[in-house]
């Protein structure tokens, strides 16, 4: 095996919209374009160096589970507005042997939260307090997860994956333009915190630049004691301790008792046939994998190919159908470990059938008029980052996690160089209220201690006759849904290439706000104009969603895809 770090680096979507190919000097001439495939080990994510961790563990015969490990460890150095160890996530693996399975390491609420803890006296919901500061984060969920993943299914011992984040936190590396503007950007909020001032602002008042060298000295060390004491080198000992004295200090309600309890739980994964395909995708309290069950089952009933991609048919019938599925997940949806949720019902045919029995063809609904359904028989971040694996053997991982808000609370564990998530801002904090993404949920998903709030993160695994034919995912809170099945619709029912399936624009419908959004170079002027006429408010927006895919082809050639919507590095193995 080795190592052809040609790596297809995805710029913004304005600047560009093709994949360019890089290639150190001392291995394969670098190719332009996505064309050539690997046949070995393949990784994408959104950062290049955490690429290259994944890479370097794979090449020294780690499999996909260890290769994850440390691609999630290098993110929490390379990609602190996403990347995190203070945040949660889900993973759905598929092992060459056939072994299946799905961990969540949401984060959860601390002991002391209670459903009113973000109203004022008078009942009103204060958005500012779950999104900002110390309330505003669950118990942290992605060392349990790496931890425990890594006993279950990796080969090699933590130290040895989590080398590539302590060397990349020790020593260093220099900003890429996309990360000094990130941090620059986000600089007024992050100041509000004394160890985020220390951690992420330029002491001596100038802005961050292009090769501006990032040591992250404190994170180093909150790693290196992961490395020697696994899961307790996070969950006790002194990195808890800064964790209870931070939010002691500041009026935060996370307890060392919170931590000492946590742990990452495995689940069953959704699974949904179509067109040939097996779908894995994540149960609750992730609603992604239900979701897209339903947008497949509800499209059954069309022939969307014959309306034609993108076409003013098409968006409208798809946009229908995200409606009556997100008001599902609205209403239904939350922590199985705390709610009454009705998968089976909610995925079968019948039910779906009735879902969709009020659509009109010529006349959109109104998320006023289409609420939840009743599946019961006889009587119910946008900055997020998600990486994709595919080993050598077969075996595949699908990963996304998050600190929900970018740069999380903006609030840092003083003396472990960390950022803490702001994922309390998912649980409904009113009912009817909205959250930061526009979402309105029900009671299913209030507030309770030790519970975990419901989330969009849509990690996916392909197969086809038992071999993985595809590993997506997507970042963009509720619009990772609807990136990732787009994408899949793209590849699988219009034939589409890797690429193009990639490129194609994109559009949204969460039922509320009642409105679908449209990329911004999505559809023609008539098709927005034959939507409007059938009632459909429809906005333009920048991006729908950053997916990063690898996609196996009939010959058994991988392709690897980020997003051009963003930065994003795909790399392989020959």
């Amino acid at each position: 095996m080795t190592l052809r770090l040609s790596l297809y680096k995805a710029f913004p979507l304005l600047l560009a919209m093709v994949s360019v190919a890089l290639a150190k000097p001392d291995h394969a001439t670098a190719q332009i374009g996505w064309a050539e495939p690997w046949r070995d080990a393949v990784v994408v994510t959104a950062e290049e160096r955490a690429t290259n961790a994944g890479l370097e563990i794979l090449e020294q015969g780690g499999n996909a589970v260890d290769a994850a490990v440390a691609v999630q460890f290098s993110l929490a150095v390379t990609l602190p507005r996403a990347g995190n160890i203070g945040g949660g996530g889900f993973m759905v693996v598929h092992m060459a042997d056939g072994t299946r399975a799905a961990l969540d390491f949401r984060e959860k609420a601390p002991a002391k939260a209670h459903r009113d803890m973000f109203l004022d006296p008078n009942g009103e919901y204060v958005p500012e307090r779950s999104r900002r500061g110390p309330l505003a984060s669950g118990v942290p969920g992605v060392v349990a997860g790496m931890t425990q993943a890594l006993e279950r299914f990796g080969t090699m011992p933590l130290n040895q994956v989590l080398q590539p984040a302590i060397r990349l936190a020790r020593e260093g590396y220099p900003l890429s333009h996309t990360q000094a503007s990130e941090l620059n950007s986000a600089a007024g909020s992050l100041s509000e915190f004394e160890a985020s001032r220390e951690y992420f602002v330029r002491s001596d008042g100038r802005e961050w630049a292009k090769g501006d060298l990032f040591i992250q000295e404190e994170l180093a060390r909150t790693l290196e004691r992961i490395a020697k004491d696994g899961r307790e080198g996070f969950y006790g000992g002194e990195t808890a301790r800064l964790i209870a004295d931070q939010m002691e200090r500041t009026g935060g309600w996370i307890t060392a008792e919170d931590l000492a309890n946590y742990h990452a739980q495995w689940r069953v994964p959704v699974q949904s046939r179509w067109n040939g395909y097996e779908l894995l995708m994540m149960p609750p309290p992730s609603s992604g994998g239900i979701v897209v069950k339903q947008i497949l089952g509800m499209s059954d009933s069309f022939d969307l190919a014959s309306m034609g991609h993108n076409s003013a048919d098409y968006i409208h019938t798809l946009s229908e159908i995200m409606r009556r599925s997100f008001a599902d997940r609205n209403h239904f949806l939350g922590d199985p470990d705390f709610s009454e949720i009705p998968l089976d019902y909610l995925g079968r045919d019948t039910y779906l059938r009735d879902r969709m029995s009020s659509f009109d063809p010529d006349h959109a609904s109104t998320s006023e008029e289409i609420t939840h359904g009743d599946p019961y028989p006889v009587k119910e971040s946008d900055e997020t980052t998600h990486y994709s694996i595919l080993d050598g053997e077969g075996s595949a991982v699908s990963i996304t996690t998050t600190l929900n808000g970018s740069f999380g609370s903006m609030m840092s564990v003083a003396g472990a160089g960390f950022l803490l998530n702001n994922e309390m801002d998912d649980f409904t904090s009113k009912p009817g209220e909205a959250n930061m993404f526009g979402l309105v949920e029900g009671e299913a998903n209030t507030i309770e201690p030790g519970k975990r709030m419901l989330s969009s993160m849509t990690p996916t695994l392909v197969l086809r006759d038992g071999s993985v034919r595809a590993v997506l995912g997507a970042a963009g809170g509720p619009r990772i849904i609807t990136a990732t099945i787009q994408t899949f619709l793209n590849l699988t029912l219009f034939d589409m290439n890797a690429r193009e399936a990639m490129n194609a624009p994109r559009f949204h419908h969460q039922w509320l706000p009642d409105r679908i959004w449209l990329e911004a170079y999505a559809g023609t002027a008539d098709t927005q104009r034959i939507l409007e006429e059938r009632g459909h408010l429809v906005d333009r927006r920048g991006t729908v969603g950053r997916v990063h895919l690898i996609w196996v082809d009939e010959e058994g050639d991988r392709y690897v895809v980020p997003d051009p919507r963003g930065d994003g590095y795909g790399a392989g193995l020959d």
